[in-house]
């Protein structure tokens, strides 16, 4: 072999091999061994309580919808300790996530942990429950909550009859008014709701509150626990309607729904002689769903929360990919320190006309689950 063959197949069998290099350094997809062995971004996903079915169905729903767009996730419960929620987020900024979703037990409790979030360059999103008093919530998602206020107080107008004929010589009945957790954000939302549609009746004495407990910090519920409404309606069932019936009752939320029909049904309401008074609810859970097939709970408002999740998943890759995330609303959510940019979607009203339609049909409950 001549001294330039032998150069020219040296030369060869090098790029041959360069090539063969190459091709081993990447993988099926044309990705290299570097980018196929890149971290994938983790999301701290932090929810209030495992006692209520609907927190549970959302996390499960974040962290579905996460998972799918490529995220790791991490789902914490803080069991309605204020406490034990600000030490999961702590242990999620500690072990490096990208981004938190929170839905806050206490929404004033998280304004030390927030900070530690912004110092380690953590993007935020208030979810369902809008976080107060901190400058580092970047973005809110939500249900128009005055709305879900209103629908509850229109359900009680037309169910009782007030807007017939102008409402005129309709009355008085009494109702007794419920408010969520004094600690919830949402809470006071709801109830204003509820008051701009209820109060001109009260103001004719269309609607008389027995009790006098009209002011939102005499009806609130702590932590929208069903025992703590149970008890309360029990008291006032004693208190004020030894010689009167309730004919309805404001509530805001379907767990404290349940607690006050537990305490009408403990007094003789549900008989013949003491029918139900219309109770309103929120958030369409399979016990309360029950109990209005059942004609016991009247009414609740149902919220997507697998759109309130996609809602919140798109934030959170828009915000990771330095884009803007869509929002419709920043004006109304102000947090003490910031108008929160924030995306609300549209609850609707449901009782025993429309369930069917709007929760069994839609997928959003199992017919099996309602029995």
């Amino acid at each position: 072999m001549t001294k330039a063959r032998a150069a020219t197949t040296a030369a060869a069998v090098t790029a041959c091999c360069a090539l063969l290099l190459t091709a081993c350094g990447q993988d099926s997809t044309g990705g290299s061994k570097e980018e196929k062995g890149k971290k994938k971004q983790t999301i701290g996903v932090a929810m209030p309580t495992k006692s209520s079915e609907r927190w549970i169905a959302d996390g499960r729903n974040m962290t579905k919808i996460l998972e799918k767009a490529g995220y790791d996730t991490t789902l914490q419960y803080g069991e309605d300790d204020p406490d034990q929620q600000v030490a999961q987020i702590e242990n999620m900024i500690t072990q490096g996530v990208d981004a938190l979703v929170i839905a806050a037990i206490n929404g004033e409790a998280l304004s030390n942990v927030l900070q530690q979030a912004a110092d380690a360059d953590i993007p935020v999103i208030s979810y369902d429950r809008l976080i107060l008093g901190s400058p580092h919530v970047d973005y809110y998602a939500s249900f128009d909550n005055e709305k879900v206020g209103r629908l509850q107080g229109e359900y009680l107008v037309e169910k009782l009859g007030l807007d017939k004929d102008g409402g005129k010589d309709k009355g008085p009945y009494n109702i007794e008014l419920f408010a969520g957790s004094n600690d919830d954000n949402n809470t006071r939302f709801f109830f204003n709701g509820a008051m701009e549609v209820l109060k001109p009746y009260l103001d004719k004495k269309q609607l008389v509150v027995r009790s006098k407990q009209t002011k939102l910090n005499q009806v609130t519920t702590l932590r929208w626990d069903g025992g703590t409404a149970q008890k309360r309606m029990d008291d006032l069932l004693t208190s004020a309607y030894s010689r009167e019936r309730v004919d309805a009752v404001l509530s805001p939320y379907d767990g404290i729904s349940i607690g006050i029909l537990s305490a009408l049904k403990s007094d003789d309401y549900g008989s013949k002689a003491k029918p139900l008074p219309i109770v309103t609810g929120q958030d369409a859970e399979v016990s309360s769903v029950k109990s209005i097939v059942a004609g016991e709970q009247t009414q609740t408002v149902y919220k997507d929360f697998r759109e309130l999740a996609k809602v919140a998943a798109e934030m959170v890759d828009a915000v990771l990919g330095g884009d803007e995330p869509e929002i419709n609303d920043d004006k109304t959510y102000d947090n003490g320190e910031k108008v929160v940019p924030a995306h609300l979607l549209e609850p609707v009203s449901v009782d025993k006309s429309n369930y069917q339609e709007m929760l069994v049909d839609s997928g959003f409950l199992d017919a099996k689950d309602l029995g």
